[in-house]
């Protein structure tokens, strides 16, 4: 099943300019991997060795994919939204 993936500002020199794109995949790993495959370079830019990298958000719907079950999260159509962390002062 396609899913909707909102793409910040930042990495939309990966998606040819596109703030959204379509991505398969039963978990939030697998979908990253299929966004990679469309989409060269995503998959570094989300992750690190130890699973998201501290400075992004993924959001399942409404909810941050670290209080679900991370990268294993099962996806049932939601939107998937990606939000780096701003720092601010």
């Amino acid at each position: 099943m396609e899913t909707t993936v909102r793409i910040p500002a930042a990495l939309r020199t990966l998606t040819g300019g596109k703030d959204e794109v379509q991505a398969a995949g039963s978990t939030l790993g697998e979908l990253i991997e299929d966004l990679e495959k469309r989409h060269p370079g995503m998959k570094e830019r989300l992750l690190d060795a130890k699973g998201v990298r501290r400075f992004i958000n993924i959001y399942v719907g409404e909810e941050d994919a670290r209080f679900l079950q991370g990268l294993s999260t099962p996806l049932k159509g939601e939107s998937i939204s990606i939000v780096p962390a701003i720092a601010g002062g």
